[in-house]
């Protein structure tokens, strides 16, 4: 080869060189949010999803993008999303409770980080809860499981009410084991238990026109995404309705509902952000146990007992965590 020549190929790689270090610097990994509900209901507990990924060293827009599937309650839109996701190639999924089952299904090699209410053992989405042992791990508040505590709690307020009525979302592949418990522990109070169904906001109208036709005088609302996000409008048509009524989480209790009983969406999502950024750091969903909730919060709405005439025995208030005036 010719000088002139060599030279020319030395300077035309060597100018080719930027361009290549440049195309190697590393992308930015992609989290896939999948949730069965919409941003608006879910900004706080969005807020500790970023604050989870924060305490790994992950912020959104700098080291981490997100990618949002939000399925505005439409529970059966989640499995294409979930397969969008997985086509995407995100690095790790982020599940609420419906999201969990439609993403397992579409997946069996990306990382999945869900929090549910339920034994996720017994779901089939985790061997064990210290060993996970596949794609998937994340956090268990057993809400389903408590689901008889909460009616025993609605009864000990209200203990003139002999028929009960449960709310449950059909469309959730838990309502026919919540409904069976339910059911199971009303019969040895010597309760009856009416069941009612709810997947969309229009059928609220019609559960409480039942609620008023039946003249029941207890409501459990069912451990749902759905009922979680509507806390606010459930909470007051409990209220115009003067039906006493039990829920999960805190936001029904705080906007005016009479009692909650479960424990922290916050706490959930923040445990779920921290997971999502561990495995970003090279941890395996295998080798992340399914941290399990014990923190369970009992509230009650004073102001609310007292517009709907109710006196809060003292053994139910002393075990209260919170009372809300």
């Amino acid at each position: 080869m010719r000088r002139r020549e060599f030279i020319t190929l030395i300077g035309g790689a060597a100018a080719g060189w930027p361009f290549a270090a440049s195309a190697q610097q590393p992308v930015m990994p992609v989290i896939g949010f999948l949730n069965s509900e919409s941003p608006s209901g879910y900004a706080p507990y969005l807020a500790a999803f970023l604050q989870g990924l924060k305490a790994e060293g992950y912020v959104e827009g700098r080291n981490v993008a997100i990618e949002y599937r939000w399925a505005e309650g439409q529970y059966d839109r989640l499995p294409a999303m979930a397969a969008d996701l997985v086509r995407r190639q995100v690095a790790v999924i982020a599940t609420n409770n419906p999201a969990t089952l439609p993403a397992k299904a579409a997946t069996t090699t990306i990382p999945i980080v869900f929090t549910v209410g339920f034994n996720p053992v017994a779901a089939g989405l985790v061997a064990s809860l210290n060993r996970p042992g596949g794609n998937l791990t994340g956090i268990t508040s057993l809400n389903v499981e408590i689901g008889p505590k909460r009616l025993e709690l609605l009864y000990e307020l209200v203990p003139t009410a002999t028929i009960i009525a449960l709310l449950i979302n059909p469309t959730n592949p838990n309502a026919e084991t919540l409904s069976r418990d339910l059911q199971a522990a009303a019969r040895k109070l010597g309760l009856k238990l009416h069941v009612l169904h709810a997947s969309a906001e229009r059928d609220f109208d019609t559960v409480f026109a039942t609620l008023a036709q039946l003249r029941l005088r207890g409501l459990v609302i069912g451990d749902d995404a759905f009922f979680n996000a509507q806390s606010k409008q459930l909470a007051a048509l409990t209220l115009r309705h003067a039906v006493p009524t039990i829920s999960s989480y805190r936001p029904f209790a705080a906007a005016g509902g009479l009692i909650s009983y479960g424990g922290s969406i916050t706490d959930h999502f923040r445990q779920v952000g921290v997971y999502s950024g561990k495995i970003l750091n090279g941890a395996k969903p295998a080798d992340l146990p399914v941290v399990q909730s014990t923190k369970v919060e009992l509230i009650i709405n004073l102001k609310t007992a007292k517009t709907l005439g109710i006196t809060v025995p003292l053994p139910l208030s002393g075990r209260a965590d919170e009372m809300i005036e």
